[in-house]
């Protein structure tokens, strides 16, 4: 397949689609301002972030089981802006779903010409806001993730196979799953005439780049909390109803949004390449990995969809292409809807705590949040006392699971010696129980619940949330 010339006519189409197209992202993005965050992982690479400035090191003193693109990208926009408002990395979102547009349209343009390339590029952003709000309008590692995977197929579809190579290692690093693009890259690199170098060239692009930021972040670090380190996040035991019901859910909801595409799509399956179709199955099997099916998840299937969509459209008559963007624009317009009228409860909660927390410490006091809202800590303006932000790592809490795998023994490994050092380093003045019933709280918790008995006396609840001062004792 030919690269596309360069032509005037070229550059007139790039002119006209690229501003609409980032004025479209922009719009949808929107109901993103609204609120200073939107979901726990905003406030944990916000806290992350913060972390990091004051000389945390990744993986070591500030850790999670996520690649460390999304963090750094984190810290370098809010150390430049300051750490008080997440506006720049919400700029960012836009910048980054423009780009996944701009990457389809190219590709879309490419293979059936230049209406697809709009219809590809539009259809991708109209369809970007169909899950919760939460999940589309955070500035989180799914929407990051994005402009790589179509960057890595934009590549191979060029023949650029290193590069290609090294966008599916920068969507490896920034969220694991963002690795599934390696399925259509590697298809279209098996079925060139020069295979092998093909494949040679697309595996060390992918490899180096990943070896690099092992080496960075130290190689045993790296492997454990990058790839090692969360078998027991994964298993499904006393949680699957729920997760099956969850993953039904988002799946229905993305449907929903997807129509204008999913209809056609139907008419005309056979039209699209088969390395679109790997792709949309790689990413659905990245959607299920894990078995916890979070709404984020399925940003995944997006672009995929969008270019199938497009192809379908490719072989029906004009009208077609009609009905589907006007249904697209409606769904958008229901879910962009639902963004501004969505209630915020959860964010509402970790504001009256920070406010508890900000009224009874200094600025220079450490805290510890006994819970899942790490979003307390930066709303706060206080430092967290250790370097497990959430229970979650601490306790094997996540995704609606129950209390038969949750407890100190199923924490991330050598995880509870880590906090206590980290208490006794940065004894919290404040120790907040989140946990508001969940199975995680203290009193199943016997390190936390001595802690709590030797050295804090109950203060004070609000909204459910029970505050412990310290003492004094030693």
């Amino acid at each position: 397949m030919l690269v596309e010339p360069v032509t005037p006519t070229s550059h007139a189409y790039w002119r006209k689609l690229l501003p609409a197209l980032l004025l479209l992202a922009a719009l949808t993005r929107i109901p993103s301002f609204l609120h200073p965050l939107w979901n726990p992982d905003e406030g944990f690479l916000a806290v992350q972030a913060r972390q990091l400035a004051d000389g945390g090191v990744l993986y070591d003193t500030v850790v999670d089981r996520k690649p460390p693109f999304v963090p750094w990208l984190y810290e370098a926009a809010l150390g430049l802006f300051g750490h008080g408002s997440l506006v720049p990395v919400k700029v960012l979102a836009i910048l980054a779903l423009f780009a996944t547009a701009a990457l389809l349209a190219s590709l879309a343009r490419r293979r059936w010409g230049d209406r697809s390339g709009a219809v590809a590029g539009a259809g991708f952003l109209l369809i970007s806001v169909g899950l919760h709000p939460e999940d589309t309008q955070a500035a989180s590692f799914g929407i990051f993730t994005l402009p790589f995977t179509a960057l890595a197929v934009w590549c191979a579809d060029r023949r650029a196979w290193t590069w290609a190579g090294a966008a599916v290692a920068g969507a490896f690093l920034t969220k694991q799953t963002g690795g599934a693009v390696l399925v259509p890259v590697l298809w279209l690199a098996w079925t060139t005439s020069r295979r092998g170098p093909a494949l040679l060239r697309t595996v060390a692009g992918f490899a180096l780049p990943v070896a690099a930021v092992a080496l960075v972040t130290g190689p045993s670090r790296f492997l454990f909390w990058v790839v090692t380190g969360s078998g027991s996040y994964a298993d499904l035991t006393g949680s699957g109803l729920h997760a099956l019901g969850r993953g039904l859910g988002n799946a229905g909801i993305l449907a929903a949004a997807c129509l204008g595409l999913l209809v056609p799509l139907v008419r005309r399956w056979r039209a699209p390449g088969t390395d679109l179709w790997l792709w949309l199955a790689a990413s659905a099997v990245a959607v299920a990995t894990g078995f916890h099916f979070f709404g984020h998840y399925y940003l995944q299937l997006m672009p995929p969809l969008a270019l199938l969509g497009t192809a379908a459209l490719h072989a029906l008559p004009h009208r077609w292409t009609r009905g589907a963007l006007t249904a697209l624009a409606c769904t958008c317009a229901l879910f962009l809807t639902w963004g501004f009228l969505a209630p915020r409860a959860e964010l509402t909660h970790a504001e009256q705590l920070a406010q508890a927390v900000r009224e009874r410490t200094s600025a220079t006091d450490r805290v510890l949040i006994w819970g899942m809202h790490p979003e307390t800590y930066w709303l706060a303006g206080r430092a967290p006392a250790s370097r497990y932000l959430t229970a979650g790592l601490l306790t094997n809490f996540s995704g609606g699971r129950n209390g038969s795998l949750v407890g100190e023994e199923y924490g991330v490994e050598g995880s509870w010696p880590l906090l206590l050092a980290d208490l006794a380093q940065h004894r919290p003045a404040l120790v907040v129980d989140d946990s508001r019933g969940k199975p995680y709280g203290p009193g199943r918790m016997p390190t936390l619940r001595r802690v709590l008995a030797q050295e804090y006396e109950r203060v004070a609840t609000v909204d459910g949330a029970v505050l412990y001062a310290r003492t004094g004792a030693p």
